[in-house]
């Protein structure tokens, strides 16, 4: 009888910590980079998005909006990077915040910071985009885009207490 109550006690303190355990929310924050859609060629240094480039960036509007619950937007201050966040960002009322690259690490580490446990957008470039990628990784993964490339996604996902894990999609 003994055993036959011990037995019972592990197991319900067993189930009791599994039930518990699996009721405690995964907290995970997830980062998608991407490159800003197709620009002109006008000879400017900050040229637009080309007809093409425009509509990527309702096809990358599309997917965020059916895929992810993206509650900010990251876009450096060029015109091609914004023209790129703001199909998704006008869906959902979402004011652009402009980034800089002095302090890449930091940068990462503050949106990081700022977005725990929801989803963040950050357009950039196709030098930027992988740096940051990498950043957020903690190791060198991933080289300069190809200049002529566009359409990556890397969706980065950052959990508590596990390493950050990449995805690399193209739309």
């Amino acid at each position: 009888m003994k055993r036959l109550l011990l037995i019972s006690g592990v197991l319900l303190i067993s189930l009791t910590a599994f039930a518990q355990s699996a009721e405690e929310p995964v907290s995970e924050t997830t980062l998608i980079f991407v490159r800003h859609a197709e620009k002109v060629d006008d000879g400017t240094r900050d040229p637009s998005l080309s007809e093409q480039g425009k509509t990527r960036a309702v096809r990358l509007a599309d997917i965020m909006l059916k895929e992810y619950n993206v509650s900010a937007i990251y876009s450096t201050p060029y015109k091609r990077t914004k023209e790129t966040a703001s199909p998704i960002a006008d869906s959902l009322g979402i004011v652009i915040q402009e980034y800089g690259l002095n302090d890449p690490k930091g940068l990462v580490q503050s949106i990081i910071s700022s977005n725990k446990a929801s989803t963040a957008l950050i357009v950039g470039h196709s030098n930027t985009t992988p740096l940051l990628v990498n950043i957020s990784l903690g190791e060198q993964r991933f080289e300069q885009l190809d200049e002529k490339a566009y359409g990556d996604i890397f969706i980065v996902t950052i959990g508590e207490n596990q390493p950050p894990k990449v995805e690399k999609r193209n739309y």
